[in-house]
């Protein structure tokens, strides 16, 4: 079995560092240094990398692939395309950031941001006040946008998500908080 074919198609693809951004790599730790701020990941044990002047290759380990066979191989060549997204995704968070946007649809509903707070006003008898984790910047350009910006794709993800389940959209007319892009597919009310 030859290199290409012990990783995914993704994971064949070499990670380009641009120019301002340091890689450490130490003991299957990897550290990534921007003008964004610092990120840094556990590597996979299968995992190699190689680490050039421009870009990082993910390898599977050779050691650990020759008692690999079947079905375990899928899996295997999954992981090197798993560490390479992230990888990826580290050095775009450090050079670009990553950001959501949330939209709150119905009447009387708003957002505040107050330093770490984010303060709801969303149907409910009193408002709701959301915590901001560390790593995590929350905006609100109007009265109905929310955007959560920082350095990690996944913390990003999360916070979204954590202010979106406060009050999801409703089926039947699609107040609620949603995703800038996302699309509600509405319910028909019961007719008699």
């Amino acid at each position: 079995m030859s290199s290409a074919e012990a990783t995914s198609r993704i994971g064949r693809k070499p990670v380009v560092i641009p120019s301002g951004v340091e890689v450490k790599l130490q003991d299957q730790k990897l550290s990534v240094k921007g003008p964004k701020g610092n990120l840094s990941i556990n590597i996979h044990p299968f995992i190699n990398l190689i680490i050039e002047k421009d870009q990082i290759k993910v390898e599977t380990d050779k050691e650990a692939r020759k008692n690999i066979t079947g079905a375990s191989k899928k899996l295997y060549r999954s992981i090197a395309g798993t560490e390479r997204a992230n990888i990826h995704n580290l050095v775009h968070g450090v050079t670009q950031g990553f950001e959501r946007k949330l939209v709150l649809v119905g009447v009387g509903y708003r957002a505040q941001s107050k330093g770490k707070i984010l303060s709801l006003s969303l149907g409910f008898s009193h408002p709701t006040d959301y915590s901001v984790p560390e790593g995590v910047i929350i905006e609100t350009p109007t009265q109905t946008e929310i955007i959560v910006k920082g350095v990690n794709k996944e913390l990003v993800g999360l916070v979204a998500a954590q202010i979106r389940r406060i009050r999801g959209p409703e089926p039947y007319k699609g107040k609620g908080v949603r995703y800038a892009n996302e699309v509600i597919e509405l319910k028909e009310t019961k007719k008699k």
